[in-house]
């Protein structure tokens, strides 16, 4: 029903609705965890993950539009400017709608206090940024311990780490958008929720420091994730370019360019957001 009450085509020429959209979505996603699952014993234990799940089922019809009508405008384009000016309605769409994303998972998060609402995203940032002390960093980032500590890691090895990780998710980001399509928002929405549970390690759990803490974030977040909604475009319109020409289409090789120009672009702003987060981030808030 609710995909009925708020129909994607109402955006197409607003794309900061998306905004909205983001924060409506990832609400109810946190209230319906919360209140559902948070007092069974089991599956508590994976509120983090269903947090996500519920964010994405949300979004996929928008997901689902946008990659249909963008497919459909890659046909008509050619070249890296025409295709960045032919996509960047859809990517900025995208980036407002994680915008919505971060900023209503990161007041939920500190307004339910809940220790397992964003428990599998605070073990990936911990995963991500010590990983020699995982489980230690679990125990102090959690609501109970809220002391603030640097990585065990050096700049070079962790801009490696992190180059490694976000690669991964950005291979990983294409083929589940190739495959599944809208399915990609699941990548998206994941990445979401695990900067918002870095906000509130970063702000001690306070809302009033939540500004802070997405503007700490949101310096190399946005690029980052803007490369993950590029490759997700990528990756959905080629599947579709390819269900509806065939692999020996001219159209389809046409459309294969562009995707591949959409991945070099990807790569470049991924590479980018690691330096800034790397070395000029901390020269800011540390």
């Amino acid at each position: 029903m609710l995909e009925s009450l708020i129909n994607p085509k109402r955006v197409e020429k607003g794309t900061w609705k998306m905004f909205f959209i983001g924060l409506l979505y990832a609400s109810l996603s946190l209230v319906l965890v919360h209140f559902l699952f948070g007092s069974d014993a089991v599956l508590v234990k994976f509120s983090g993950l269903m947090v996500v799940l519920f964010c994405v089922m949300f979004s996929i019809p928008f997901m689902y539009f946008i990659f249909k009508h963008e497919e459909a405008e890659d046909e008509e384009v050619e070249g890296f400017l025409g295709v960045w000016r032919m996509h960047s309605d859809a990517i900025l769409a995208f980036l407002w709608l994680f915008l919505g994303f971060i900023i209503a998972f990161s007041v939920g998060n500190v307004i339910f206090q809940d220790p397992n609402l964003l428990n599998a995203q605070i073990e990936t940032y911990c995963s991500i940024n010590d990983p020699g002390q995982v489980e230690n960093c679990i125990s102090e980032y959690s609501f109970t311990s809220k002391a603030i500590s640097a990585s065990a890691l050096n700049n070079g090895a962790r801009f490696f780490s992190i180059i490694e990780n976000n690669f991964g998710v950005m291979i990983f980001t294409l083929l589940f958008s190739l495959i599944f399509g809208a399915g990609a928002i699941f990548v998206l929405a994941w990445n979401a929720s695990v900067i918002s549970a870095a906000i509130g390690i970063f702000t001690s759990y306070k809302i009033s420091e939540i500004p802070l803490g997405l503007l700490r974030y949101m310096i190399h977040g946005f690029p980052e994730i803007a490369s993950y909604f590029i490759t997700a475009l990528a990756g959905g319109i080629l599947g579709v370019g390819l269900i509806r020409h065939g692999i020996g289409n001219k159209k389809f090789l046409k459309i294969l360019l562009n995707v591949i120009i959409l991945i070099i672009i990807a790569m470049v702003i991924l590479i980018g957001a690691a330096l800034i987060e790397v070395y000029f981030t901390p020269l800011l808030f540390n």
